[in-house]
């Protein structure tokens, strides 16, 4: 069906459908599937926050897994839940061999899924300025939760986010992908394991900081809650750049502005940051200093961790998303890209009793694993804040453009008041965390 015939379908069956959707409807967590061969007890019933171009993906593989039931979908645009909530019924109808399914309850308001007893997971897909304020809520209702990159605003958000995990017991991964693909993995260990010697020097190549939202008003489209979609952020009118409604064509650019995210910084660095994190052992520390580039020799955005290590935004050369140069070789890694120096390295084996990281091939799977078995996942609450915190701190250095001292133990800067500041925002009542 042509992408306009089929939001013009939908417009039409909304309200009904709407209505359907909103009737009493409980769906048992962790239910048998439609091909009974998931025992009841390891049927993990999922709630989706977030059904843009991102989640739509996680909706396909979460549709394909015996071991999984979507329960509950929440998104502030209706043709989009709609959208979605036909395509879970299509998908379940067809593995249970009928013609027609009722798929799952869906609602515009996230509290009404967390308030569900019967959801046990809740996979989070929003833009970056919720991420706070539903992770936390979702695990202070019991849920364990998946909740995606850039994992949060501020500092003071992952914090809460961190703590929220350990004070609930839940279990909690960060959408850190890369930490599940064995390319970053051997990268790492080899790093772990001294392989090029001494660390001498890290080049990090991602986007720039992000910049003020001064976009135009538009009309806000009538299927939108767009009040809902600002939630805590400063309020301004709808634009199509952040909120676009093309049936997933394009990907919004809400990442790009400071009142929803961090921009190239915490997007992609939340990934390749994440990786140098993890080559160095930092998952629960982090640099001691930045410099942005006009206080800088190199001048690029430069990290000093306190063993004197240097990691620099940009420089990464040749296809590398990552580069690590030691006082022995050097190594590259970028998605399906691994180079090093000497060549042979790339062909390593580990002895006994070297550092080997944790294995994961399947970045929701080990969630899942973890929900059952309540053992911590591959990039938990804690190591996703310390990640982005790398991020969030380069971010600020480039705003406040002065270097700025930083005591990872403590969260906070030294003899900076001004900087401490902005560990944390202001966030638009009613909305609190």
């Amino acid at each position: 069906m042509a992408t306009t015939t089929r939001r013009e379908f939908l417009r039409r069956t909304l309200t009904a459908a709407a209505g359907a959707a909103a009737a009493p409807f409980i769906l048992p967590g962790r239910a048998r599937g439609a091909d009974g061969q998931t025992a009841p007890s390891e049927r993990v019933a999922f709630g989706l926050i977030g059904m843009g171009k991102m989640c739509a993906g996680h909706l396909g593989g979460l549709l394909g897994r015996p071991d999984v039931r979507v329960a509950g979908l929440c998104d502030v645009e209706a043709l989009r839940l709609e959208s979605c909530r036909q395509r879970v019924a299509g998908a379940y109808a067809a593995a249970a061999g009928q013609g027609s399914s009722d798929g799952c309850p869906v609602t515009r308001d996230f509290r009404e899924l967390l308030a569900r007893p019967d959801v046990d997971a809740i996979l989070i897909a929003t833009p970056t300025h919720w991420h706070a304020l539903m992770a936390v809520a979702a695990m202070a209702a019991g849920k364990d939760v998946y909740c995606e990159k850039p994992l949060s605003l501020t500092i003071h958000e992952g914090r809460a986010i961190a703590a929220a995990a350990r004070r609930y017991g839940r279990i909690f991964q960060t959408g850190s992908q890369q930490r599940s693909d064995a390319r970053f993995r051997l990268a790492c260990e080899l790093v772990r394991n001294g392989r090029i010697g001494r660390v001498e020097r890290i080049h990090v190549n991602v986007g720039g900081p992000p910049t003020l939202c001064t976009l135009p008003a538009e009309p806000t489209p009538p299927s939108l809650d767009w009040d809902l979609w600002l939630g805590p952020a400063p309020e301004r009118p709808y634009h199509h750049t952040l909120c676009p409604l093309d049936d997933y064509a394009t990907w919004p650019q809400w990442r790009a502005y400071w009142d929803y995210c961090g921009g190239g910084m915490t997007d992609w660095g939340a990934h390749h940051f994440d990786i140098a994190q993890w080559a160095l052992g930092m998952d629960g520390s982090g640099p001691v200093e930045v410099l942005p580039p006009e206080c800088s020799p190199e001048r690029r955005l430069t990290y000093r961790y306190a063993d004197g290590t240097l990691m620099f935004h940009g420089g990464a050369s040749g296809e590398a998303g990552v580069e690590f140069i030691g006082s022995a070789g050097r190594i590259g890694v970028n998605r399906g890209v691994l180079v090093t120096e000497p060549e042979a390295l790339a062909r390593e084996t580990f002895a006994p009793g070297e550092t080997r990281l944790y294995e994961s091939a399947d970045h929701i799977g080990n969630w899942l694993e973890g929900i059952r078995s309540r053992r911590q996942p591959i990039c938990p609450a804690e190591v996703g804040h310390r990640s982005m915190t790398v991020c969030h701190l380069g971010n600020l250095a480039y705003r406040l453009k002065r270097p700025l001292r930083w005591d990872p133990q403590t969260e906070r800067f030294l003899d900076d008041p001004a900087a401490d500041r902005l560990l944390a925002r202001p966030m638009r009542a009613p909305w609190v965390l």
